[in-house]
């Protein structure tokens, strides 16, 4: 089974409706969900925002985070992740920003991506993030980045239900 079928099935399994908020991933992440049957159900939105403009105007990312942290930051991700859950029904968002390659930018290594996952439980929200590097191709590097997003779902989901019960 597909990291894609087996997020479908977990997403549907404990009733989570999906946003995303990419950047180097470009839509990839919707995409490979979007290749399972029955998957749309499950997915609310989908923001491919690239500039700091888009990030800022379309999921509130704060001018000030991308300045002191840069675009490529934990802190990026997890206020994308929170920018697509504020006008969304959905009570899952996972959040990437990073670069492909093959070059290096701004003295960050290509191939580092950082990731954030948010959830809502009615009031409740429970945020998570990390920066993971992958080696290959531009492409390589975007499935892996992708497929990664998706595997960390549940993880993260049983962590924030854990959180949200204490």
């Amino acid at each position: 089974m597909s990291i894609a079928s087996e997020t479908v099935h977990y997403l549907r399994e404990q009733s989570l409706l999906l946003t995303t908020a990419e950047s180097c991933t470009a839509g990839k992440i919707v995409t490979l969900l979007s290749e399972i049957e029955g998957s749309g159900a499950l997915i609310e939105s989908g923001y491919v925002v690239y500039s700091p403009e888009a990030k800022q105007r379309l999921l509130r990312v704060s001018p000030s985070t991308i300045a002191t942290f840069n675009l490529t930051s934990c802190e990026v991700a997890r206020e994308m992740a929170l920018g697509a859950l504020h006008d969304s029904t959905a009570n899952v968002a996972v959040a990437t920003t990073g670069i492909l390659g093959p070059e290096d930018v701004d003295g960050i290594p290509a191939g580092t991506i950082c990731f954030a996952w948010a959830f809502q439980f009615g009031r409740y929200r429970s945020l998570f993030s990390l920066e993971q590097r992958f080696f290959g191709s531009r492409c390589q590097v975007q499935q892996l980045a992708a497929e990664h997003a998706l595997k960390l779902i549940p993880h993260f989901h049983r962590r924030a239900l854990a959180s949200e019960q204490e």
